[in-house]
């Protein structure tokens, strides 16, 4: 009996979270999150629920500027070694808003193995703001290349990490965070103490942090005074920057 063909599989974008805006200024990525190695598809039931509130609310914060935010939607589960699926998944999708809406800027927000994505995939010349919550890093191996960072070179990047994780270590997205800084000085990192790999005891703040970098990093807005701390002071200081419980509060 022939073999048969493996199907081809596409990733997609998801429909637009919120109103679609008449006419689109900005776009948001939001990339979930993943496994290290499968080949099965992403379970719609598996979307994680902090890439879709959090993209809701960037959507709203930023209705009036002509925000459009996707949920991106992988080929398959696992980043699986080389491939790096979701990485390439990740560049498609800012190749396909070039596509749809044309020379917009583009902020990628991924959570944990969609962090690694966006990291990626932020040297597309589409992107200009990369955030990691939580991302999977993998362990620092002598006989491995070291994760890039010099894609990130004239992006804005935040990366936010709770210190009590125990599926993706902080001290390697802080490792990281200080070599992207030498190479680029819109870096900053923040710590949620005691919180651990879903950042259920600050959602609401890491909510509030994403919103306050992107707005500003896609349409201008002001940026808060701890981000503009974090961004302007020198490792490490800036890269272990602790959120402040009730963040945003004030904003709203």
């Amino acid at each position: 009996m022939a073999q048969q063909a493996t199907p081809v599989r596409s990733a997609r974008l998801g429909r637009t979270l919120g109103p679609e805006p008449a006419a689109v200024s900005g776009v948001v990525l939001l990339l979930p999150s993943g496994d290290e190695t499968s080949l099965r598809r992403p379970s719609a039931v598996r979307l994680p629920c902090l890439a879709r509130a959090l993209g809701r609310r960037l959507a709203r914060a930023g209705r009036r500027d002509g925000l459009a935010a996707h949920l991106v939607h992988y080929r398959y589960r696992g980043w699986n070694g080389s491939e790096a699926h979701l990485a390439h998944d990740a560049n498609w999708a800012a190749d396909e808003v070039v596509r749809r809406y044309g020379d917009v800027p583009v902020a990628l927000v991924g959570v944990d193995m969609g962090g690694r994505a966006a990291l990626h995939a932020g040297g597309h010349e589409a992107v200009n703001s990369v955030v990691a919550i939580a991302p999977w890093l993998p362990e620092e191996d002598m006989a491995a290349s070291p994760e890039p960072v010099k894609q990130l070179v004239g992006r804005r990047v935040l990366l936010v990490h709770g210190t009590n994780d125990r599926r993706t270590d902080p001290e390697l997205s802080f490792r990281l965070a200080s070599r992207a800084k030498k190479a680029n000085r819109e870096v900053c990192r923040f710590e949620v103490h005691s919180d651990g790999h879903g950042l259920h005891q600050y959602r609401s703040e890491v909510q509030a942090l994403a919103e306050d970098f992107v707005m500003g990093a896609l349409f201008g807005r002001a940026l808060s005074r701890p981000v503009q701390d974090a961004l302007a002071a020198p490792p490490p200081l800036g890269l272990r920057m602790p959120l402040a419980s009730g963040f945003g509060a004030r904003r709203r």
